[in-house]
């Protein structure tokens, strides 16, 4: 699958079209600064930023490690790093479901970094079946759900489902991914036990060969991130997935993220 482009913003009112790799290149390199202020749906504290690199300046949503909240069932001063390393699994799976993201210094520290995606804030998963290219977006889906379930994603809410103008879906708001313990909590049970199409599966099975690989990059980038036993763990799931063929049932306990939106 070739890189999407990406639709981003100079600012909430001007939207721009950015190249992947340039994307990837100013987030890695570029300034960060001119905050436009906090984003008030997260429990954390999010920043959207201005990212400039040369000519190029787009919009960027940065959270800082000082920002993250406490939590019982994750290390602390986590979360960004989870953020990122779900753009790396993103990236090796070759779908591009999650915008570029790295983990930088910026103006409040270190923390996650990532493109802004323009989108309408009405747009989201439980508004898709609505639309009238819901047919376009239904594969998207498949393939968000088993990413979903190899992350171990604990908080897919609905509004964490964006589409841009070109009808491609993106998952935003990873922090609470890859926990060694079963914590699968989304919205998106639309295949739940059904087959993996056969294509997603052959996908699955080539990322497990790269995972068992020491030299794969990807992987080398994971295990900067992830701790020794959540990498375990998802070796694990996706050994799981790739035996059983099959999207994952809803566990015994929560299965839904709260609010569901």
């Amino acid at each position: 699958m070739s890189k999407p482009s990406l639709y981003s913003a100079i600012d909430l009112d001007e939207p721009v079209t950015l190249d992947y790799d340039e994307a990837f290149e100013a987030l890695c390199s570029g300034e960060v600064k001119a905050e436009h202020g906090l984003l008030r749906w997260g429990s954390n504290y999010t920043f959207l930023v201005t990212v400039r690199h040369g000519d190029l300046k787009f919009m960027g949503v940065y959270k800082p490690r000082i920002g993250e909240r406490p939590l019982w069932d994750f290390p602390d001063g986590t979360l960004c790093q989870r953020e990122t390393a779900s753009y790396v699994l993103s990236e090796m799976l070759g779908w591009y479901l999650v915008p570029p993201t790295i983990l930088r210094e910026g103006p409040r520290g270190i923390g996650s970094l990532q493109v802004f995606i323009h989108h309408d804030p009405n747009q989201h998963y439980f508004s898709f079946q609505e639309r009238e290219d819901y047919s376009n977006i239904l594969p998207q889906l498949q393939k968000m759900a088993l990413f979903d379930a190899i992350n171990n994603n604990a908080d897919r809410k609905g509004g964490h489902c964006l589409i841009d103008e070109s009808v491609r879906l993106w998952g935003i708001d990873h922090g609470l991914c890859f926990h060694p313990a079963h914590k699968l909590r989304t919205v998106i049970w639309d295949f739940a036990g059904q087959a993996i199409p056969a294509d997603l599966l052959k996908v699955l099975q080539a990322v497990c060969q790269k995972l068992n690989n020491k030299s794969d990059e990807h992987r080398i980038q994971l295990e900067g991130l992830i701790a020794p036993h959540e990498m375990a763990s998802l070796q694990a799931r996706l050994d799981k997935l790739v035996q059983t063929g099959k999207y994952p049932l809803p566990g015994p306990g929560p299965n839904r993220p709260w609010p569901a939106i």
